[in-house]
């Protein structure tokens, strides 16, 4: 088995090795999906998130044997890297990682669980939500933040941010950490990391205006590149859900 814990929990070790062990019998079920599962603990008078990872196959057995870092320790030190650069993210506790007697096994990690008041999600199929716009905006002004600190957020999609309102403002928590990358972006890498958000082209029009403020860039441009990875990413993605629809009828 290898870890590593968040300095603050390193003296519950034993006690979170436990319930990795056993997470098949606790907690409350949070998020059950094809991939991964997501948990939630009662621990020391906290909420705990902890999500365990799908057994690779045989091949990504030997990759993150050897060759790769797992996705459980993956989302463990991009969440300390975020906490150091000031970016929202659930506090990270530990991760785990398990050998069976082929290689590479179960992976988890373990992190405090968060209850925000919506996510993006809720801007894309609710355009009536209150402030709307205004937390759109907001949106878009913590995403060209994360450009600006050389941080690329892989899955920049709808349910991975968490939004808070608070009495200031809005605050915002990034989930689901295992691909990132930390470099410098150009302009269109940074369009093409916001493709994903949403379909909708009122709200791509908003985005766009106010990401060409804060990178003084005329407002067409970014509209039109933004648009067009968006666009480019909704066909294929529709495309993709097509020839599975397809795949299941004939079974």
């Amino acid at each position: 088995m290898d870890s590593n814990f968040n300095s603050t929990y390193k003296q519950y070790k034993t006690a979170l090795t436990a319930l990795v062990i056993s997470f098949e019998s606790i907690g409350t079920v949070f998020s059950d999906g094809d991939r991964n599962i997501i948990k939630t603990v009662n621990f020391e008078g906290k909420t705990l998130n902890i999500k365990s990872f799908k057994e690779p196959n045989f091949i990504n057995k030997i990759a993150y044997q050897y060759f790769r870092k797992s996705k459980a320790k993956r989302s463990f030190e991009y969440a300390t890297i975020l906490n150091e650069k000031g970016v929202g993210t659930p506090e990270p506790i530990a991760f785990f990682e398990f050998n069976n007697g082929f290689g590479f096994g179960k992976s988890f990690y373990i992190s405090l669980h968060q209850s925000p008041d919506l996510t993006y999600r809720e801007l894309v199929h609710e355009p009536d939500f209150p402030n709307h716009e205004e937390i759109l905006r907001a949106f878009t002004r913590f995403s060209f933040d994360l450009h600006e600190s050389r941080i690329e957020f892989q899955d920049h999609s709808p349910g991975n941010t968490l939004i808070f309102i608070t009495d200031s403002g809005y605050d915002f928590s990034l989930v689901d950490l295992n691909r990132m990358q930390f470099k410098t972006l150009s302009f269109k890498e940074r369009m093409y990391n916001l493709r994903r958000l949403t379909p909708k082209r009122e709200m791509v029009k908003i985005m766009s205006d106010e990401y060409a403020k804060l990178i003084k860039k005329p407002n067409t441009e970014v509209f039109e590149i933004m648009w067009n990875f968006t666009s480019e990413f909704q066909k294929k993605f529709h495309s993709k859900q097509k020839r599975k629809k397809k795949i299941k009828s004939l079974f």
